[in-house]
Order: C-alpha cells, then sequence, then structure tokens
C-alpha cells in the first residue's frame, strides 16, 4: 500500500528502556519511517545504535544532544543522528513534540543506552518488555569501557530549513537535501501545478506532506495526499505526483542511498522489532 495517514495508525512504545517515545511505524524495504510522539517533559536517556538516524521536528520543540552538541531544536530544524553516534531527544516543558523519525534497517528500532555495550543482535520490543517486567536491564552488562557510543568529532549534525514551518512560501520549487551514509532527507516546497515523476524509482522514497495537496500515483493507485499524509514509493516502481491547483506545497522526503540499498540485498533487513 503506497499510501498512509499517520494519525490513523497504531501507535507502539518500543524502547520503554530508553525512552518516552511512541508513534506508529511504516516498514519500507530499506528504511522504518515513523511519527515519534514524546509529552511535554520527557523523552530518551543517552543512547546509540548502529543505523542511522534522522528526525525533524513538525509540532513542539526537542531538548536535543547529539555526541557532545545540545539544541533547542524547533519545527523546521532537520537532526542527523550518524550510525552509533551518542543522543537524546526530550520534549521541552512547553508542550508535547512530534517529530518524523527515520532509521535505516540494518539494525531495529531498539537501542542501546550509551553506558552499555551494544547486544550482539538487537532485541525485539517485546523482549525488551519481558526484561523491564522481570526487572532486568535489556542488553549486556553495563560497562561503559566497551560501550560503542561515538562522542566525538561528528561534526555539524543540526540543519535550519525553514525558521516556521508556517512561512509564506518559496517563489520557485526548492529543495534543501542532507544526504548521510545510507539516508538522504530533503525539505522541498513547490508550486501550484509543479511534477515530478519516474517510470521506475531509482530509489526507495517517502514523501510527508506538511502543507498544500499532492496529487499522487504510485503503481497505478492515487490519492490527493493532504497534511499528515505519507507516500510511500518502492524502488523500482513508478511514480507521479502533482502540487494541487489550491495553493503551493511543503513537503519533506526521503530516499535509501546506493550503499544502504548494497548493504540490505547482501545481509538482509532487520525484522525482529516486532518480537
Amino acid at each position: 500500500m503506497p499510501f498512509f495517514r499517520l494519525s490513523e495508525l497504531k501507535r507502539h512504545h518500543l524502547n520503554p528502556h530508553l525512552s518516552s517515545g511512541e508513534g506508529p511505524v511504516i516498514e519500507g524495504h530499506y528504511m522504518y519511517f515513523r511519527i515519534n510522539i514524546k509529552r511535554a517533559g520527557t523523552g530518551s536517556e543517552m543512547h546509540y545504535h548502529p543505523n542511522e538516524l534522522m528526525t525533524f521536528p513538525i509540532t513542539g520543540k526537542i531538548n536535543c544532544v547529539v555526541g557532545k552538541e545540545r539544541q533547542i531544536v524547533p519545527p523546521g530544524t532537520f537532526v542527523h543522528v550518524p550510525p552509533f553516534a551518542r543522543h537524546s531527544f526530550k520534549a521541552t516543558e512547553d508542550g508535547e513534540v512530534q517529530y518524523l523519525y527515520i532509521k535505516d534497517r540494518t539494525w531495529t528500532l531498539i537501542g542501546a543506552a550509551a553506558d552499555e555495550s551494544l547486544p550482539d543482535e538487537a532485541p525485539s520490543a517485546t523482549q525488551v518488555a519481558k526484561a523491564l517486567q522481570e526487572g532486568k536491564w535489556p542488553g549486556k552488562a553495563k560497562d561503559p569501557e566497551k560501550s560503542q557510543a561515538i562522542i566525538e568529532g561528528l561534526g555539524r549534525c543540526f540543519y535550519p530549513m525553514i525558521e516556521f514551518l508556517d512561512a509564506p512560501g518559496s517563489s520557485a520549487h526548492n529543495e534543501q537535501w542532507v544526504e548521510g551514509v545510507n539516508l538522504a532527507f530533503g525539505f522541498l516546497e513547490s508550486p501550484s501545478g509543479h511534477e515530478s515523476g519516474a517510470d521506475v524509482s531509482a530509489r526507495e522514497q517517502f514523501l510527508y506532506v506538511i502543507q498544500g495537496v499532492i496529487e499522487a500515483e504510485v503503481d497505478g493507485e492515487n490519492k490527493k495526499a493532504t497534511a499528515g499524509d505519507v507516500i510511500h514509493v518502492p524502488k523500482g516502481k513508478a511514480y507521479r505526483w502533482r502540487v494541487g491547483d489550491s495553493g503551493p506545497a511543503r513537503y519533506a522526503m526521503v530516499r535509501s542511498t546506493p550503499k544502504l540499498e548494497a548493504e540490505i540485498e547482501r545481509n538482509g533487513a532487520a525484522d525482529n522489532w516486532r518480537g
């Protein structure tokens, strides 16, 4: 199915040992795409994971740490978390935060605390819940010296894309992209009538509508996507989208990289997050 509305999907609380965050999950072939939701003043402990993480707040503000850098991140600022980077995301006391949360599938959605060694295999959400119920801490024994979390030398991980998500639109089609090792994130603005597409998509893609209407067709299925809708384009499928005549559109996109695709095809995708 190429079309989703995140607010209508089941929420999952996958890391109760590390985070208050919960939200729906869309599982692509190469990546997970979700909205992560955290109540005011709550969030995650310092943790890490082998897969790359890309985030973009839609509502609320994040008290965010990546490596050693801390920022208060508002809607419109993209945050890149490289593989193994130590990080923490907490909603400020102002209110709830909701942010796009995309991970590659070289590992699951379950992380490890920054002061523990990484498990040989990612535990599932069911295993984490069972360990918590039994009074055990998931993962291996606490041993900061064996932690693989990266703190130093990460470079700049915060990328302001737009000052406010409801700011006036660009006068023309405009794209801003940040490409990591496994995933690429784009913030796009397009005027009415702007079209894009391909008979064969070179990469797996997800598109999240922030504002406006996008008339989409994916592999023969059609939908008028509005704010909060997600469009999924598998690699190799035909797609077309056109910005509706009612006004400009503002949207976020993420796509796989050739490196990620080669690794998944070689080793397979992590699939045990549910348990």
